[in-house]
C-alpha cells in the first residue's frame, strides 16, 4: 500500500491522525483548526475505510485488517511520503495502531483516545458487539437516515453509543459518518480481527518505552468502557500520561475539542 486518501493541511512538526473501525479522518475535523498553525496535520483514511481502497491480499501469517496489519500498511504510507517517526494520534482502533507504531519506532510521540487493547484476553466481545450493530442500523436504516439525522432526536438516538452529546452533532456529518460505517469495505474483517488482538502490557512494547505516550478515556464511553479498560491501561503502561476526560464518550471531539487538541499538541512535553 502506498497511496491513501487523506487531508493534509498546516505547517509545524508532523502530525499523523489515524481514525477508528468503520470511521474516516473526517472524524477528527472538530480539532483541525486548532491543530494546523502548529503542526503538518495529516489525518488519513485506513485501507479498506472511508475512500481508501480495501488492502491487496497480505503476506501469509498476517491477519487481514488487524492491528499489526494495518500499522503496517501506514509504516509504507509515511515511507511514500518521505517521513520516518512521526507525532501519531489515534482513536480506537486507531488507538492501538498508533501504539503499534510506537512499538516499530516509526511514533515519536503517541496520544491515544480509548484505544483497543486494553481489554482481557478474549474479552473485546461487547465492543465487536456495539460497532458490528451500529453498522447494522446504518446499513438498514440508510434510506431513512437524512431524515432522521436531521432531527435532534434522531442524532440522539443513532449516534449516542459513540457522543456524549449527539444531539449537538451538525446533522451532515453524522450523516456522512453513518454511511462511512456502513460502507467500509474493511470493516468486517477489522471486526473479526478484534477477536485475536492480545491485550496490551508492558512485557513487550519495544521502542514504545522511549516514547512520550498520553492515553485519554472519556467518562461516558459506551463502546469501551472508561472504568475498566482504563485501569488497564494504567497498569500495562504506567509511564504514560493518563488523561481522563470527564463527560466525554468514545468520540470526544466534539465534546471537547480543545482539551484533545492541547493533548495532541502536548504530547512530546508531558
Amino acid at each position: 500500500m502506498t497511496s491513501l486518501t487523506h487531508d493534509r493541511r498546516g505547517a509545524g512538526p508532523p502530525l499523523l491522525l489515524i481514525h477508528g473501525i468503520g470511521s474516516h479522518w473526517q472524524v477528527w475535523a472538530p480539532l483541525l483548526d486548532r491543530l494546523a498553525p502548529h503542526r503538518d496535520v495529516i489525518s488519513v483514511d485506513l485501507p479498506g475505510f472511508g475512500t481508501s481502497p480495501l488492502w491487496p491480499a497480505p503476506a501469509a501469517g498476517v491477519t487481514p485488517g488487524s492491528v499489526p496489519h494495518l500499522a503496517g500498511l501506514v509504516e509504507s504510507f509515511l515511507d511514500t511520503l518521505g517521513l520516518g517517526a512521526v507525532e501519531v494520534g489515534g482513536s480506537s482502533m486507531g488507538g492501538g495502531i498508533a501504539l503499534e507504531l510506537g512499538r516499530r519506532g516509526r511514533a515519536s510521540a503517541v496520544t491515544a483516545f480509548s484505544p483497543v487493547g486494553f481489554w482481557p484476553t478474549g474479552g473485546g466481545r461487547w465492543g465487536r458487539f456495539v460497532v458490528g450493530a451500529a453498522r447494522a442500523g446504518s446499513t438498514t436504516l440508510d434510506p431513512l437516515l437524512p431524515r432522521l439525522l436531521a432531527t435532534r432526536a434522531g442524532r440522539a438516538a443513532l449516534c449516542s453509543v459513540f457522543y456524549a452529546h449527539p444531539s449537538r452533532l451538525d446533522p451532515q456529518e453524522c450523516l456522512s459518518a453513518a454511511r462511512a460505517l456502513a460502507r467500509a469495505p474493511g470493516f468486517a474483517a477489522s471486526r473479526t480481527a478484534f477477536g485475536g488482538l492480545t491485550p496490551w502490557s508492558g512485557a513487550d512494547i519495544g521502542p514504545l518505552a522511549g516514547v512520550p505516550v498520553t492515553i485519554a478515556w472519556g467518562t461516558r464511553d459506551a463502546v469501551l468502557p472508561y472504568r475498566k479498560q482504563a485501569f488497564r491501561a494504567r497498569a500495562a503502561l504506567p509511564g504514560a500520561r493518563h488523561v481522563t476526560l470527564p463527560g466525554c464518550g468514545h468520540l470526544p471531539f466534539p465534546d471537547a475539542p480543545d482539551r484533545c487538541a492541547e493533548l495532541l499538541l502536548s504530547a512530546q512535553s508531558q
